[in-house]
C-alpha cells in the first residue's frame, strides 16, 4: 500500500470512527490488544464485540489493536473483550476458551500465549490486589446473580397478593439490580447466557415498573421468567428453585413461574386461583 492509499484509508476510519462516536452516548474510546490473523479475524472480532448505539469495536490486522468506542452507562470494556474472547481471540485481559478458538477456520488460529503462564500472571496479579476479601465479598462473588433471582420472588410475591402498585416499585429496584451485576465475576457460562436474556429482562421489568394494569404486568412476568429459568439453569445457589406451571393462564397455554418453596402459590391469578399449578421441575 502506497503513502496516498494509506493516507487516505486512515481518513476513512477516523471518518467512519468520528460518525460512530457521534452515535454513542456516554462515548469512551479505548485501544486494546486483542490476537488474531486475518480480514475474517477481522469481521469476527468487530461482530462479536460491537452492539448497536452502544460499543462500536475496529480491529486492526497489522498492529492487533482493537478500538473500542462505546457507552460507559451500557457496557464497559471487559464485557466487550468477555463476547470477543468468547468468539474465539485471546486478549491482554481474558483469554478465549479452547473450544471456542478451536472451532476458528484454520487462518485465522493465531499463534496463542501460553495458556499457563498468562493464568499464572492473572493468579499472581488477583492475589496482589485482594489479599483479605471480606466475607460479604465473597458472598457476592460467589452468587453474583443471586440478587436477581431475589428481586424476582419479590416481585412474583407482590403479583400473588395482586398488589400491581407494590409489583411495580420492586420492578424499579429490580432494573437497578440488573445494571449492577459485575460481568467481570460471572462464569463463561453464565456470561454467555446473561448476555441472551440481559435485554429481554430489562425490558419486561420496565413494562412492569410503569403500567397500571396488572394484567398487562402478569403478562411480563411470564416472559420475564422464561429469561430467568435460563439464568437458574446455569447458576449454582445453595437453596434449590422450583419451576412450576399454571396450565389456565395465557389462554390456556400456560405458563411458568420459579418459587423458593413448592407450595403452589399462584402469581398469574392470585387469590381467584391461588393454588392453581404444580411444580415441573427442581433445580438444584
Amino acid at each position: 500500500m502506497n503513502l496516498i492509499s494509506k493516507t487516505l484509508a486512515a481518513f476513512s476510519l477516523l471518518l467512519a470512527f468520528s460518525s460512530c462516536s457521534a452515535q454513542i452516548k456516554n462515548a469512551t474510546t479505548e485501544s486494546v490488544k486483542v490476537h488474531g490473523n486475518c480480514r475474517l479475524c477481522e469481521t469476527t472480532i468487530e461482530n462479536a464485540g460491537s452492539l448497536k448505539k452502544v460499543a462500536q469495536v475496529e480491529w486492526n490486522e497489522d498492529t492487533k489493536m482493537a478500538t473500542l468506542i462505546y457507552d460507559t452507562s451500557k457496557t464497559s470494556q471487559a464485557e466487550i473483550l468477555k463476547r470477543i474472547a468468547l468468539a474465539g481471540y485471546d486478549s491482554d485481559l481474558f483469554l478465549a476458551p479452547d473450544d471456542a478458538y478451536a472451532k476458528l477456520p484454520e487462518c485465522c488460529q493465531y499463534d496463542r500465549v501460553s495458556k499457563s503462564t498468562k493464568l499464572q500472571n492473572e493468579e499472581v496479579k488477583t492475589h496482589s490486589m485482594q489479599n483479605h476479601p471480606t466475607a460479604v465479598e465473597k458472598e457476592q462473588e460467589a452468587n453474583e446473580l443471586k440478587a436477581i433471582i431475589e428481586t424476582y420472588y419479590s416481585l412474583k410475591d407482590a403479583l400473588v397478593q395482586s398488589d400491581q402498585k407494590s409489583a411495580s416499585s420492586i420492578a424499579t429496584e429490580f432494573h437497578t439490580v440488573v445494571d449492577k451485576v459485575n460481568m467481570n465475576k460471572l462464569s463463561t457460562e453464565e456470561h454467555t447466557v446473561w448476555m441472551k436474556v440481559r435485554s429481554s429482562l430489562k425490558e419486561n421489568i420496565d413494562v412492569i415498573s410503569t403500567s397500571t394494569n396488572i394484567e398487562k404486568q402478569r403478562n411480563a412476568f411470564m416472559n420475564l421468567s422464561e429469561s430467568i429459568y435460563d439464568l437458574t439453569k446455569v447458576t449454582k445457589l445453595e437453596e434449590p428453585i422450583y419451576y412450576q406451571h399454571c396450565p389456565m393462564y395465557n389462554d390456556g397455554k400456560g405458563a411458568n413461574w420459579l418459587s423458593k418453596e413448592n407450595a403452589i402459590k399462584n402469581p398469574y391469578y392470585g387469590g381467584q386461583m391461588l393454588t392453581c399449578g404444580n411444580t415441573v421441575e427442581i433445580i438444584k
